[in-house]
């Protein structure tokens, strides 16, 4: 007896729990960034400032040193980490409601994208090129940021791969 596959595979299955795995993770990650303020803003205005880096000369033009450029960034950071979470809460409802998997994974796209872009290009690319992150270690992000970096990838990856409806037309 051979069965029809359903509208939902487990691939759209795994690409709704990565989404709501992410979504969680940046909702938690802004909420914290709100409600305790003061922590990952000392972060953002040490990276920035270079302060803890090797302090070569030929990069320290590079740092940012006025309190309100960092503090800008920081809410800026906050303000696409929160977008992105609501992006991706409403991606993994989209999954969860399972009636339009282009639709989920059109909106899961954009959520995804906004965490490489924010993981990949602004605090591995611009923190941990651009103001030496690397150097410092005391503030040194790079681990973390890779880590959301490649599950945001993976996630990205396995929201891109075609469904059996896909396959079927």
């Amino acid at each position: 007896m051979t069965t029809t596959p359903t509208r939902n595979s487990g691939l759209s299955l795994a690409a709704g729990v990565l989404t709501g795995i992410l979504a969680l993770y940046i909702a938690l990650v802004a909420l914290g960034n709100i409600t305790d303020f003061g922590t990952n803003q000392q972060f953002v205005r040490h990276v920035l400032a270079m302060d803890t880096t090797f302090r070569d000369d030929h990069l320290m033009w590079r740092a940012i040193t006025s309190k309100g450029l960092q503090d800008t960034a920081y809410v800026l950071i906050i303000v696409w980490e929160t977008v992105a979470a609501l992006v991706l809460v409403w991606g993994t409802y989209l999954w969860a409601r399972r009636k339009d998997d282009g639709l989920a994974r059109r909106v899961s796209t954009y959520g995804l994208l906004m965490l490489v872009l924010l993981f990949g290009a602004g605090f591995i690319a611009i923190g941990g090129e651009w103001f030496s992150m690397w150097q410092s270690k005391t503030w040194n992000g790079l681990e973390a940021a890779t880590r959301v970096f490649l599950l945001s990838g993976v996630a990205l990856i396995v929201n891109q791969l075609p469904g059996r409806q896909a396959d079927a037309t």
